[in-house]
């Protein structure tokens, strides 16, 4: 599976219809639909029967639309039956223990994309196996609120530099999408704060980020953005294909490999989402 071109990924409880509402105008890359941590107990089922609707709304964007399930088993098969029925492009899947967890889940849910999240301690050791564990997942996070959690640690950039670095050594040597940053989701007052620890971030390597504020959006867009060289080759690459295809050629060399419309469309959406949003 090829993987997705995905710089922000916002949460947005599903049965929130004033956030429903406004998600495809954020100008995120992929909208989390959650019916895990921001749903009630009591709510879970009317958060599932909600992904009907809200999935084809949040879609109208142009953003990739996850749904993020919960655990135990029973409640995270009855996540996926209902996201798959809406249509969902991916799950999110919480609280990971091993390969062999992902591996179950993944018989479940058809052809959709798969984003592991690990966060607890005993899942550590494993971020390797987890995220090769199956040719689907296309990202890997490490949940710091969660993790701190069970750490007995405070959610500081301190005590969740060491994992998150794991998880970013893990996706790489998977061919996967690092998801994340140093530091936690918690936070709005200081957008400048915000902006330097992503941007410290991405230097370790992290590809895209999950927000919950669609303030931080366009900020990750910024800071995770593909970089100026990834931009001109890219539209090198759509100028070149595009002058082939006007000598009737479907294919041709370009810099040393030869590309076809597969590729090229993945430098058009690259191109597509380096635009600013209007």
């Amino acid at each position: 599976m090829s993987l997705p071109l995905w710089r922000s990924l916002l949460y947005v409880p599903v049965i929130e219809e004033r956030f429903v509402a406004k998600a495809a105008a954020r100008a995120a890359d992929a909208i989390i639909l959650d019916c895990e941590d921001s749903i009630p107990p009591a709510r879970k089922a009317e958060a599932r029967a909600a992904l009907a609707a809200a999935v084809p709304r949040v879609r109208a964007g142009g953003a990739d639309v996850l749904v993020r399930i919960n655990r135990p088993l029973d409640m995270a098969v009855a996540d996926i039956a209902a996201g798959r029925a809406a249509g969902a492009d991916g799950f999110v899947l919480t609280k990971i223990m091993g390969p062999d967890h992902v591996r179950l889940l993944a018989e479940l849910t058809g052809e959709a994309k798969l984003v592991p999240l690990v966060e607890d301690a005993a899942a550590l050791p494993h971020l390797h196996a987890i995220a090769a564990s199956h040719p689907r997942i296309v990202a890997l996070g490490v949940g710091g609120e969660d993790l701190a959690t069970d750490l007995g640690a405070e959610a500081t950039p301190d005590a969740l530099e060491w994992p998150k670095r794991m998880s970013v050594l893990a996706s790489r040597a998977a061919g996967i999408l690092p998801l994340g940053f140093i530091g936690t989701v918690a936070g709005l007052s200081d957008l400048d704060g915000y902006r330097a620890m992503l941007r410290r971030s991405r230097a370790l390597g992290f590809a895209c980020a999950s927000c919950v504020h669609p303030s931080q959006v366009p900020i990750i867009n910024e800071e995770y953005g593909p970089r100026p060289e990834d931009v001109a080759r890219a539209e090198r690459m759509v100028a070149a294909f595009d002058a082939a295809l006007a000598q009737g050629l479907g294919a041709v060399a370009f810099e040393g490999q030869m590309i076809d419309k597969p590729v090229v469309d993945r430098a058009r959406a690259l191109l597509k989402r380096n635009r600013p949003a209007t």
